[in-house]
Formats: structure tokens, sequence, C-alpha cells
């Protein structure tokens, strides 16, 4: 049987992918990949990680070359080759040779696009007065790093707070390098709710990042940024990272669909308008299976399941796609991140019709008495009176992925709030902790959706404190004496019963503890006491600190605690 010939453009996860499937499902393919830079299959989302050391040589980011692919897979990888144009007509290709200029055609049967997403560089006033960076692939990183060891200063600034701003901050910060992170929105890392993030912008406070938020670039002067609010911030060398736009020329040229967000459209097999081209990875738009609309999804992940798709349909293999919830991962210092699904950010830009509670707890990750046990900081969403699980997010020194992938499974299993208290999830006390954080978050929203108890959450005590609400810290008198908020009596927990009538049965009244636990405890103590107006305060002190420090810092604003606690 005559073989087929598959063509395909970009080399880089998804289209290395696609050309590796496509290889086991048929030998008698002709199988070309076209990559306009000089490497396939390296490892974009580790390039961050070349500037700190982490990963030594640059060389080592690319996983594949050319020779590799040819003599293991039978794929013909063309590095340094650019496809300039698609003739769907005559199903032809038009390649230009990067190095040498010589411009030839390739025919196919199937194409699959897998060109990625470019970097956003806007042409800010100025712009020739600083040295410009973007982080796309192992050239540019190697650039970069050249580019700033020789440097005789050590200042470098990162404009835009997404991953890959963040973890270039990190790496530059872990060299030795001064760097100032420049966000025009009000917060890093767009995955985790306003609440949660503070925690992060505290940690990069603390590794002498210059974080500058809520602050816009207007121009360049000779190495230097000046924002909107007339701050200048000194730069040698400026990474670019406000975002990425896909690469859709090529796709527009040859007249296939665009969809609503820019992307390329394509139907549930990756099929563009035209039945003979495909496309996968960050150039597509996908299914968001919880917001119900197309999304854009700059993921490793997804790109990979999706070659895997384009590569079974060609084939005629059935394919599944029950479109995509959007979990990632990020590390900032010491402190790990991970989230999955919706988070409240998005239910209100989107504007969903969704009526949702929230769980936020703050739990050991693993048993207490651990030398390297710490608090996870935790956040889940769910639906009511459903119960159904929308998404969540964890910070904190510990496996927040372990956590949060179990949620992103239940979410695609349709879980609920019920299901997570009965998951039996797999315990020691190097790991975890026996009823963890997942059960626990399972526990707090069954007792939420059964009204069990009310709450508040942390980023509303500022406003309870300035509308002199009442507000009592169940805490011992040594850890009062430690930090609390300003206007709280303390009421220890062990003396709570005696000491229930200083505490007014008409008003409401709030109630915190380090992390909630213990002003749940009384909460339920007081309401068994016909107090109906009483609230836990989710998070309690330890996640008021953290929530409040940034901006105090930042704004020099007036603290609402004595002292903060962060352990």
């Amino acid at each position: 049987m005559m073989g087929q010939k598959i063509v395909i453009i970009g080399g880089v996860a998804g289209g290395a992918s696609a050309a590796a499937r496509l290889r086991r499902h048929s030998e008698e393919d002709q199988i070309i990949m076209f990559e306009r830079g000089p490497h396939v299959s390296f490892s974009n989302c580790s390039l961050p990680y070349h500037l700190s050391g982490v990963i030594q040589d640059a060389e080592d980011l690319v996983l594949m070359d050319p020779k590799l692919f040819l003599t293991q897979y039978n794929i013909d990888a063309r590095v340094n080759s650019e496809v300039t144009a698609i003739d769907r007509k005559n199903k032809t290709v038009m390649v230009k040779k990067v190095d040498s200029g010589e411009e030839y055609t390739e025919a196919y049967d199937k194409l699959i696009l897998s060109p990625g997403a470019s970097p956003i560089v806007p042409k800010f006033p100025g712009i020739e007065n600083v040295n410009v960076f973007t982080v796309r692939n192992v050239v540019d990183i190697d650039r970069l790093n050249k580019f700033i060891s020789q440097m005789n200063t050590k200042d470098v600034t990162v404009i835009g707070g997404g991953f890959i701003g963040v973890e270039v901050a990190e790496n530059l910060s872990d060299a030795g390098y001064e760097v100032s992170l420049i966000e025009a929105a009000d917060q890093i890392l767009r995955p985790f709710d306003y609440d949660m993030v503070q925690i992060f912008h505290k940690v990069l406070l603390d590794h002498k990042v210059n974080l500058i938020i809520g602050d816009k670039v207007e121009r360049f002067e000779k190495n230097k940024v000046v924002l909107g609010s007339g701050k200048t911030v000194s730069a040698s060398a400026v990474v670019m990272a406000i975002g990425v736009t896909p690469e859709t020329q090529l796709a527009k040229e040859a007249g296939l669909e665009i969809g609503e967000t820019g992307a390329i459209k394509v139907n549930k097999n990756y099929q563009t308008n035209d039945s003979d081209i495909y496309a996968v990875g960050d150039a597509i738009e996908v299914y968001n299976a919880l917001t119900h609309s197309m999304t854009k999804l700059s993921l490793a992940g997804p790109a990979l399941k999706q070659a895997r798709s384009v590569a079974d349909h060609i084939n005629h293999k059935s394919t599944i796609n029950k479109g995509y919830i959007g979990s990632s991962a990020i590390k900032v210092f010491e402190y790990n991140g991970a989230s999955t699904g919706l988070n409240e950010a998005l239910i209100k830009v989107l504007n969903l019709k969704i009526n949702y509670d929230i769980v936020r707890i703050i739990l050991s990750d693993k048993v207490g008495i651990m030398p390297d046990a710490a608090p996870m900081h935790f956040k889940l969403l769910f639906e009511v009176p459903t119960g159904k699980i929308l998404g969540a997010q964890a910070i904190g020194k510990g496996d927040v992925t372990k956590r949060i992938d179990i949620i992103a499974t239940a979410i695609k299993f349709g879980g609920t709030v019920e299901d997570l208290k009965d998951l039996e999830l797999s315990y020691a006390p190097p790991f975890s902790t026996g009823k963890d954080i997942v059960n626990h978050a399972g526990y707090v929203g069954s007792n939420l959706l059964n009204a069990e108890f009310k709450q508040v959450n942390v980023d509303k005590v500022r406003e309870l404190v300035e509308s002199n609400q009442i507000i009592i810290d169940i805490r011992e008198r040594r850890e009062y004496e430690r930090g609390h908020v300003k206007v709280a009596k303390n009421i220890p927990l062990s003396e709570l019963r005696e000491r229930m009538d200083e505490i007014p049965k008409d008003k409401p009244v709030y109630l915190y503890c380090r992390t909630g636990q213990r002003s749940y405890n009384a909460s339920l103590a007081l309401r068994n006491a016909g107090y109906h107006n009483a609230y836990n305060i989710t998070g309690s002190f330890l996640g008021l600190s953290f929530y409040e420090y940034f901006n105090d810092q930042s704004t020099n604003r007036e603290s609402i605690v004595t002292e903060y606690n962060f352990r």
C-alpha cells in the first residue's frame, strides 16, 4: 500500500509529538517536519531555567536533533526552513531556507500546522534606547544569557507578570541580577485569584525583586523604563514577557478560518476549514468545558494531546475531545503554586451566571512534626447547590501539584465536594496528612452546602476593621501577643465557654485563629449556644498576614495587624 505524505509546520511540542505518533501508526508514510529555527523538539517551558544555571548548557534544552529524528523515527526534520505560503488548491507549501534564502515547493497529502505563538513586543516610544529580549526558543535564551553576563551593571527589567515573566525574574534573581518585574494589571499570574496571589507578591518582595504592579510602561529612555506613574526603572536589559499572540499569518493568507479569539479555528478533530489541514498548539483556539466558550491555551500538555488526536484522526482512529479546563503549575523561589479550572476572576470577567461558593483553608502539607512540614494555602470553588467542583488553587512550599492534579481529575470526572470527602489517598507522614487537604476541602465544602456554618474570606477583614465590627481572636494569649488584628478582642478557645456572656448575641461576630480550624470549632460552639451570626474568617491570621503584607509594604498604608505572622 502506498503511504501518504504528511507535512508538519513547526517542530516543537505539537509538531514533533504528531510526527512521532504518525510514525508509530505507519512505516509507509513520508513525514516531513519544517522548523524555521535551528532546533526541533526543544523544551520550551524549561528555557528560563538556563538563566540561573539550573540547566547549565543551552544545548541541553534541545531534546532531539534532526539526525536522531531520521535514524530513530525515519522523520525528515528540516531546520532553518521557513514555510512562507500554503497553496491549498495544488496542495503544496513554499519553503524558504533561512540560511541561504533558497526557495522550493513541497507537496502534501495532509498538512499539520503547529507554528506556536510569538511574544508580543509593542512599539513603545523609545524602544530603540534599550536592549530588548524575548523568550521563545533556545536561540533567544542563549542570546539573553550571553548579553547579561557581559553587562557592566546588574539591572534587568522584566515586563509582564505571566508564567514566563515570573520564571525569568526568579531565575535572573537566583543568578545574582537586580531584577524589576513590571505588571500593568493589579496582580501577576492570572490563574490565581487576587487573594491567593498576594503570597507570591510577598515571596518576590522577600527575594528583593522590585515588583511593580498596577503601573504600565509608557516609554523607554537610554537604559531606562518610564512608567505611567512617572516612576523610572533602570534596565541594561529588558525582557518582554507581556504575552504571546498565535502565529496565524500563514493560515490567514491561505484562507483558513480564524476563530473569535484571533487564533485558528478547528473542529473536534483539530481540522481547519480545509479537511486536509490540521492545526494544534498555541496557534489554535480550544473549547473550555467549564466556561462553555472558546479560549487560547498556551500549555504543553494540551498541545501534546491535540498532536496525538491529529495523528490518530489522519489514520482513521477514533478520537475524543472533551474540551479543556486549563491546569498549570509554577515555582516562585521556595514556594510552589498550581491551579485548575475556574477561578473567581474568570467567573467575573466572563460574567458567567454561576452560583458558587469557596473553600479557603490552610493546612499542613504533611504531618506537622516532620521537619519540612509547611502550611499549604488552598482555595476551591464549587457550584451551589450541586456541589460540583469548578476549580482550585494551591500555594505552599510542599507538593501543590499532587493536590491540584486530584482536583483536575475530579473535575474531568464531574466530581463534587461530597466525592472529595470519600477519596482514599495514599498517606505517610513525609508525604501528606492522614486526612489530606483535598479531603478536608470536601468536608468544608459539604458543611457550607449544608449551611452548617458561616464564613467570610480574609480579603473582607480590612472592611470589617474599618466598619468597627466585632472581631474575636480565639487563639491562646501568648499567640495573641505575638501579633493580632488591631481591633480584635482575645477570648481563647480554652476560655470561650466561660466567657460567652462577653459576646453579644444580636450582632455579627467574626472569629479567627491561626488558620481557621479552631475558630471554626468556636463558631459551632457559639452557634450551638444560640449565636446565629458567628462567622469564621477563612485562612484566619496566617492567611490575613499573607494577604495584607505586600499592599501594606508597597503602598505604605496602615497595617490592620499589630505584627504579621507567616508561620
